[in-house]
């Protein structure tokens, strides 16, 4: 994270994990993402009201995550978001570097368009490892509903990623927002293609369907939410993958990639990704 975002983040009251979770765990929500630069989005973050709190995790404000995505051979989640099917589903592992604690997750579509977690604490040690036993019957059960429940036995590592995140408690209990900094992706494909995130930012908002402080503000500057997937988007600008509903993104953000992806090597990013 870039010093004046550091700083702006850093000025705010803390709150520690249990009260956030208390407050606003926000597992069903509707979610709203935003693409930009490290210098607008300390511009618009630092209009933030007084009463926004950070959570803070071992005396840290800012936390490192590293994700596994899991998918089938065939790429079906990807595709099944990619096409935009009302029914999808997405399984990673994620571990919270700051304090230790890992979780097998499994996101889907519920009314209305939000999006609904569920999670289940794994060891350190599981988080990235091929899904089997009472994980994998754990996701399963959370994927029966969307009727895709034969394809996870055929789930397996397809990307890593990691990045820090700063998460923010809105006021009045409206919501939090989330600030991801430091992007990088790793494919476990067969070509182990990487793309760094540089400059890129990405802020989500998770709140009912009325809008947050942070999405009114963020319109106020004419940023707009975006068609943007961590796991979704690194894969289409590492692989020739359908990728439609993140063109713009593609275009704007993995300029360089865009163009060079079909290649038998993969290029850096010298633009943010």
């Amino acid at each position: 994270m870039n010093a004046a975002l550091n700083s702006i983040l850093a000025r705010l009251e803390t709150i520690g994990l249990t009260e956030l979770n208390e407050r606003a765990s926000m597992l069903t929500r509707v979610d709203r993402k935003y693409a930009l630069e490290h210098d607008r989005a300390s511009a618009i973050l630092s209009h933030l009201p007084e009463a926004t709190r950070v959570l803070q995790v071992g005396g840290r404000v800012s936390q490192g995550y590293a994700s596994t995505y899991y998918d089938t051979p065939n790429m079906d989640s990807y595709l099944l978001t990619a096409l935009k099917r009302r029914r999808r589903f997405k399984v990673r592992s994620r571990r919270y570097l700051s304090s230790g604690a890992s979780f097998l997750e499994v996101k889907t579509r519920g009314a209305r368009k939000t999006t609904v977690k569920k999670r289940m604490t794994i060891s350190p040690d599981e988080a990235g490892a091929p899904l089997a036993g009472e994980r994998r019957r754990w996701v399963t059960d959370r994927v029966e509903p969307t009727g895709y429940a034969s394809l996870v036995p055929v789930l397996e590592p397809v990307l890593e990623g990691s990045y820090e995140r700063n998460t923010l408690l809105l006021p009045n209990g409206e919501g939090r927002a989330t600030v991801d900094t430091g992007l990088e992706w790793h494919s476990l494909r067969t070509d182990g293609a990487r793309v760094s995130g540089g400059d890129l930012v990405i802020i989500e908002t998770k709140s009912g369907a009325t809008p947050s402080v942070v999405d009114h503000l963020l319109w106020d500057q004419g940023v707009r939410p975006v068609k943007i997937s961590k796991y979704g988007t690194a894969m289409a600008a590492m692989h020739d993958l359908p990728a439609n509903k993140w063109h713009r993104t593609l275009e704007r953000y993995f300029p360089e990639y865009v163009i060079d992806r079909a290649a038998t090597r993969p290029s850096p990013l010298a633009a943010a990704a």
